[in-house]
């Protein structure tokens, strides 16, 4: 049976076997060079990563689980607005392939929901890549729909396969 729960610090190694895998699935894809340099999570993604948002009333971190196995994640932060609102950010919402389609995502996005309405936010935003049909159709099942597109413009030659790293800044 498919469930959803906040984490706890026994699933963190699994979310981020899970948060690793997202980040090398979307990085080849339309978009994701710049997600992941700018948005992702740092690489190798470790479980301290998620270790601090326990706990936190500004953060939610959920897994989906399938008869207790964790087989997904959502993270989940309040942004505070200019005008004193609240607004929920979900910055990762993963299932494995294996497992789309049962119910899984669902039920993660039914607890973020839960969560962000508690919370008093006035709605929910979150990224779904360009040409990520199924991501596309999933946030707007829950009624996300685009209120802003991000375009882009690249400065590297054509030639240039993959974005350089870039130097840290001192």
């Amino acid at each position: 049976m498919e469930h959803a729960r906040p984490a706890t610090p026994h699933d963190l190694h699994r979310v981020a076997q899970l948060a690793q895998q997202v980040i090398e699935e979307l990085t080849p894809t339309r978009g994701g060079q710049i997600w992941a340099r700018q948005t992702a999570r740092t690489v190798p993604v470790t479980p301290a990563s998620f270790e601090a948002l326990l706990g936190d009333p500004l953060h939610l971190v959920a897994v989906g689980t399938v008869d207790d196995t964790v087989i997904g994640y959502a993270a989940v932060r309040i942004d505070a607005l200019r005008d004193g609102g609240r607004l929920a950010v979900l910055d990762e919402l993963y299932v494995e392939p294996d497992a789309r389609g049962v119910g899984v995502g669902e039920a993660m996005m039914d607890l973020v929901v839960e969560w962000a309405t508690g919370a008093g936010c006035i709605g929910i935003d979150s990224i779904a890549l360009p040409g990520n049909r199924a991501t596309k159709n999933f946030f707007e099942s829950f009624g996300l729909v685009a209120r802003a597109i991000i375009v882009h413009r690249s400065l590297l030659p054509a030639e240039t396969p993959e974005l350089p790293a870039m130097a840290p800044q001192p």
